[in-house]
């Protein structure tokens, strides 16, 4: 795997917290939301932030959660955070190891790395959609509720 270029030393002084994090639209462009589930090392859960985007593309939609994530931690002065997402793009993306060639995924990405580097530690890691699901669940519990609120 390759160095992650955001912090040349990977290896964590403290424990970091862990965020499974998650995006979805239905459809693409399509009704969107992320979901960020963050717990200490030790697997104590700190924090669940989900949230609706109305109507945006799947991979908005993951960066918005890398992007939750990433702010939670700044709020909160976490040392750190260990990011796993089911999203091989926005994983290798922000690695560097694929070039960002959309307006908007540009603007994210940036910000996304500057928010990064604000911390002492950021790693960001891909994992199977089977990895991921509490963070799943967080955006399709988002979506449902939207569904059942615009039937009425």
């Amino acid at each position: 795997m390759k160095q992650n270029p955001l912090f040349p030393d990977p290896a964590a002084k403290e424990p970091v917290p862990i965020a499974h994090i998650d995006g979805g639209a239905r459809g693409n462009p399509g009704p969107a939301a992320y979901g960020v589930v963050i717990r200490t090392q030790e697997g104590k859960p700190l924090t669940e932030l989900a949230k609706y985007l109305g109507i945006q593309t799947n991979n908005f939609a993951e960066y918005s959660g890398l992007l939750a994530a990433l702010e939670y931690a700044q709020e909160n002065n976490l040392p750190g955070l260990k990011v796993f997402s089911d999203s091989e793009l926005l994983v290798k993306q922000m690695r560097g190891e694929y070039k960002v060639k959309h307006p908007v995924l540009m603007t994210l990405c940036a910000r996304g790395r500057e928010l990064a580097r604000k911390l002492k530690y950021f790693s960001i890691e891909h994992v199977l959609r089977s990895s991921n699901k509490d963070a799943d669940r967080l955006v399709n519990e988002v979506l449902d509720a939207e569904q059942r609120r615009r039937r009425k």
